[in-house]
């Protein structure tokens, strides 16, 4: 996390403008660089090889950056599977990738809704015995495979069958027509957390065992994946026959421990450049006299003759309420603290310091403006929480504008 400076007097910097493809009405907007993205899954790539394919996680949204931007941008840069959290992300995708890519729905599907995901030709992941008939008369139906994919539990203790069940269920999908046991999975409990991974080496030799018995009793998966971002950067074992590359992909690092834990292992030269920026405008700047109160339950007090620029965004568009008093925006190239409450749809910045604030000002939430920068871990710090859920929930009504690293603004926005 970068700890801000000092906000000193500089001289006004030209005011920018809002991007031109921008939507009539929209005041906040995320920017999704797609040559950084294009280049983090070209580095997952080298780091995963060719034996291994790459499946990029694009759930949730793609963890709030916009599936629309990033799933075609992930599949031309070398992803070839796609994978999403229920069946509604899975129809969507298939609607806009069409057969480009297989996609795997990573978490429930709800009964009565498996001949849709049998019919759209995705592939779920399955734990429930009783399933198997709903699946096996969708495959007759609609004349296609129901492709599984089976997790075994391992000590994540969340979704997924023991060994003895996990066994049980392949054979009796294997004497099921329609049905192919497409893949084996699991998924780590605690390799994110701590630099000690002795509790996923042995979730890795569990799975190992349970891959053998399989073997030995005839049922062979087609694929078999355990690897998210932390392990695929750390652990060239996970990589098997697909890598999941979830957060990575967006060119954050899964955590502090797993950075420490690629540095002792010298495999800290893989570079992950942020994807996304988010940014809004100043929508008035108004003086508030020494001892002036701001915002509800009068929890800032201005201690001087004070500048507030008040912001069109709040924790309903994703700025997290935690936030308060914590966090600090650029604008103008300069930090500016969040002063008094955060409210649903409105905030409010101190900018006292900076020379010639004005209405309509770009102010930058998350990502740099002139040599500073601020981090999505800086506001997961802030509001003591993790950088998945603080871009994972900007509000989907926020328009993703696609750019290049170079500054170009694509015609196109997707909202």
């Amino acid at each position: 996390m970068t700890t801000p400076s000092r906000p000193t007097t500089r001289l006004a910097q030209a005011t920018p403008a809002r991007p031109a493809s921008l939507p009539t009405g929209s005041v906040s907007w995320v920017e999704i660089d797609l040559d950084a993205l294009a280049e983090n899954v070209r580095s997952f790539r080298t780091r995963i090889g060719s034996e291994t394919a790459m499946m990029a996680v694009v759930k949730s949204n793609a963890y709030g950056h916009g599936v629309e931007l990033v799933a075609p941008a992930a599949l031309e840069a070398g992803a070839s599977w796609m994978g999403v959290g229920n069946l509604r992300e899975a129809l969507e995708l298939r609607a806009l990738i069409g057969e480009r890519s297989p996609i795997l729905i990573l978490q429930h599907v709800a009964r009565g809704d498996l001949a849709a995901a049998v019919r759209a030709g995705v592939s779920l992941t399955l734990y429930d015995a009783d399933a198997l008939g709903e699946l096996e008369q969708a495959a007759r139906a609609s004349g296609r495979e129901a492709r599984l994919h089976l997790k075994l539990e391992t000590g994540t203790h969340r979704q997924g069958l023991d060994q003895d069940e996990l066994i049980a269920l392949a054979r009796e999908l294997s004497r099921r027509p329609g049905l192919v046991f497409e893949g084996l999975s699991t998924h780590f409990a605690d390799i994110e957390d701590t630099t000690d991974h002795s509790f996923a080496l042995g979730q890795i030799e569990r799975f190992r065992t349970a891959s053998e018995l399989l073997q030995q009793a005839g049922l062979r998966p087609r694929l078999k994946h355990i690897a998210c971002s932390a392990s695929t950067i750390l652990f060239p074992a996970t990589h098997l026959d697909l890598a999941r590359v979830g957060i990575g992909l967006y060119g954050l690092w899964p955590s502090r421990e797993t950075l420490v834990s690629a540095r002792e292992r010298a495999l800290n030269a893989l570079v992950l450049e942020p994807v996304l920026s988010w940014k809004t405008i100043v929508a008035q700047v108004k003086s508030v006299p020494a001892g002036g109160y701001v915002g509800y339950g009068r929890t800032w007090r201005a201690t001087r003759p004070s500048r507030i620029a008040v912001l069109p965004i709040g924790y309903y568009e994703g700025y997290d309420r935690r936030l308060s008093g914590r966090a600090h925006v650029l604008i103008r190239g300069q930090h500016a603290p969040v002063v008094g409450r955060i409210c649903m749809n409105v905030m409010m910045i101190d900018v006292t310091d900076v020379v010639d604030v004005r209405l309509g000002d770009e102010v930058v939430l998350i990502g740099c403006s002139a040599s500073e920068r601020v981090r999505a871990d800086d506001l997961a710090s802030w509001a003591g929480t993790i950088h998945y859920e603080i871009v994972s929930r900007l509000h989907a009504s926020l328009p993703r504008i696609p750019v290049r690293s170079s500054g170009a603004t694509s015609r196109t926005a997707a909202s």
